[in-house]
């Protein structure tokens, strides 16, 4: 028997369940059940997650469940995972990213170059408002939280001219059609680890991390690696406006990386290359260019994170 954590929102769910069916597949029959959860970040809705403690909101309940014995494994959205784990657990990435850009949503634009002036754009994420704001000045941004079919009924009830989403939930949830366009990386890079799924569970149970081999593949777990080690030396948190995307290439790995302030006054990007073994480490330097580059003065102007 495999217990599996997870949030309840549809998203999580749906994740959950191909991890699910996966164990399934790959161990004919391994009983396999699913331990849904609302989390903190789930019940905090009138406020951005900024404001709250930030997404670590979404996976604590899930770790407690896990030292708890309450479930064997934990299913995560990796963005949603803080850079540094707690002592004792170990994470484990799914090979197979689905599409990390932003997605524009719109009932009634085709484009974040079709808004007019003052138009209101809903985004949960400081990380998306630093660099659209910088892009498009003209907008208006305003939060918005929820989850993915909460957030489209409010774009079509009209409170939004337009809201920004990652593309892989809509994906994933078969809202696919819903996507007018997608962000090119050029304008947004995306969260860090945006698109891959992070399967957690206690570091003292190995059996569990030779349970969950197949799912894992190099590429995966480097470029998921490289864009935490961006997170982990600049301290990027939810309260942060960070932002890190890397692809493979044969054995070489590349990675583009941005800090910056919410309003977008200031943007810090740089990238960095290497090989794909050093992927740490390439991610590390990325990191150190961005604090270098003026990273640290940026850090130094956001306000404190919230306790």
């Amino acid at each position: 028997m495999i217990r599996i954590a997870t949030r309840e929102s549809a998203l999580a769910m749906c994740q959950t369940e191909m991890i699910a069916a996966r164990l399934r597949e790959l161990y004919p029959g391994l009983a396999v059940e699913l331990v849904g959860m609302t989390t903190k970040g789930d019940q905090i809705l009138d406020r951005p997650l900024a404001q709250v403690g930030g997404k670590g909101l979404f996976v604590k309940e899930l770790e407690n469940a896990l030292s708890e014995d309450r479930a064997d494994l934990a299913v995560h959205s990796l963005k949603d995972v803080p850079m540094v784990l707690p002592a004792g657990f170990a994470l484990a990435f799914v090979a197979g990213r689905e599409d990390p850009h932003d997605a524009f949503v719109s009932t009634r634009y085709a484009s974040l170059a079709d808004l007019p002036a003052g138009a209101r754009v809903g985004t949960s994420s400081l990380r998306r408002e630093c660099q659209l704001r910088r892009a498009a000045p003209h907008l208006t941004f305003h939060p918005l939280r929820g989850n993915v079919n909460t957030r489209l009924a409010k774009l079509d009830r009209g409170e939004y001219d337009a809201i920004i989403l990652a593309a892989a939930g809509l994906r994933r949830l078969g809202f696919a059609d819903r996507i007018r366009a997608t962000l090119p990386m050029a304008l947004a890079l995306p969260a860090i680890g945006q698109g891959i799924l992070g399967l957690e569970h206690l570091s003292s149970r190995p059996e569990l991390a030779a349970l969950l081999a197949p799912f894992t593949d190099a590429a995966t777990t480097a470029v998921a690696n490289a864009e935490r080690a961006v997170g982990v030396v600049v301290e990027g948190s939810c309260e942060v406006p960070i932002g890190a995307h890397a692809t493979v290439d044969g054995d070489a790995l590349h990675i583009e990386a941005f800090v910056g302030m919410p309003d977008g006054t200031r943007v810090i990007r740089v990238e960095d290359r290497g090989a794909l073994a050093d992927a740490v480490r390439i991610g590390e330097r990325a990191g150190q260019r961005l604090l270098d580059c003026g990273g640290r003065a940026v850090l130094a102007a956001l306000p404190p994170a919230p306790k």
